[in-house]
């Protein structure tokens, strides 16, 4: 054999040897190819350098197929108007691994997900007022009502403080510009601030000069006395609207909301009725509507038991009109 070939062939002993140590055992990896799993979908780092390493994965990943969500497209339902989508999921295998590494072939895998938009969502639908959230998304929603009722605020906003609650308070425009302090109070508690109009009209019956002015005066006060500038939803006075409103509201930037369920409590009936009523009705998506009085105040804490009991989140319209999935669902 001559120089050339001799010298071929300790080239290729060394460049073997090199792949071998690069590898941590030649056979090992190719074992890991072999299994047709996903090689570059993870940092190098990442990547199972054992058997164990590889059956994990491999469990990952046979698991994933099965935990897999589709996204639900917002639509327009003849009864309940536009309804929201809601989010699917998937298993985030790569983050799953990483988290699991270590973990014995018998142990629980604790499951990390990524969510999937829909493809089309409320801003794809048009102009149609809204009733509810996607009936799968386990979250509910106190929209409160402000055009009076300030003696029962400070009583609300501590309960909800105490349950750990944020619900959107909808303003009156003429009860913002009366008393500032108040819906500062309000926003200094973290709840979501939005449109009631300004002075509690039917808007069905007023001009279309008239309704947007209406609508835009109030968001202005908004502007200029709370600094809110992220406003999303109008909520009809009385739940008065035509499809001209809603129109006005779009023009606006807004979203007309309106309820699922009515606690009617302006007729003050007694708070337990109240709270029996809501905890029948409840479902998820429900949008609950209110007011600052006795019976709402007396109720508050019931209600926000009931919706808990069922397994709901509470949350303002803004997190529950969204197609994000509920909090409670994050892991499993």
């Amino acid at each position: 054999m001559n120089i050339r070939k001799l010298a071929g062939l300790a080239a290729g002993l060394l460049l073997v040897a090199a792949v071998y140590k690069l590898h941590d055992g030649l056979a090992d990896y190719i074992d890991y190819v072999k299994s047709g799993l996903p090689q570059l979908a993870a940092p190098v780092s990442a990547w199972p350098s054992s058997a164990d390493g590889s059956r994990l994965y491999e469990r990952i990943r046979q698991e994933a197929d099965k935990r897999f969500e589709p996204p639900v497209n917002a639509v327009v339902d003849r009864i309940w108007k536009a309804i929201p989508g809601y989010n699917g999921r998937e298993v985030d295998i790569e983050q799953t691994y990483i988290a699991n590494a270590g973990i014995g072939p018998e142990d629980e895998i604790t499951y990390i997900y990524r969510e999937i938009e829909p493809e089309i969502g409320l801003d794809q639908l048009g102009p149609h007022p809204i009733y509810r959230g996607n009936p799968r998304k386990a979250m509910v929603s106190l929209m409160i009502n402000v055009a009076w009722g300030n003696e029962y605020l400070e009583p609300m906003l501590d309960t909800l403080d105490r349950e750990g609650v944020k619900a959107t308070f909808f303003l009156d425009g003429s009860w913002l510009s009366k008393y500032p302090d108040y819906a500062k109070a309000i926003q200094k508690r973290g709840h979501e601030i939005s449109n009631h109009a300004y002075s509690h009209p039917d808007m069905s019956k007023l001009s279309r000069a008239a309704a947007y002015q209406q609508i835009d005066k109030t968001e202005k006060l908004l502007r200029s006395v709370l600094g809110v500038t992220d406003n999303r939803w109008f909520a009809p006075p009385s739940g008065d609207y035509n499809q001209t409103t809603v129109e006005i509201a779009a023009e606006l930037g807004l979203k007309t909301v309106l309820w699922t369920i009515d606690t009617v409590d302006w007729k003050k009936p007694p708070a337990d009725a109240v709270v029996a009523k809501i905890s029948a009705k409840l479902e998820p998506g429900s949008l609950i509507l209110m007011h600052p009085t006795s019976t709402s105040r007396d109720a508050l804490a019931g209600i926000i038991a009931a919706a808990k009991k069922k397994g709901y989140a509470l949350g303002t319209v803004s997190e529950t009109l969204s197609s994000r999935r509920a909090p409670v669902e994050g892991r499993h």
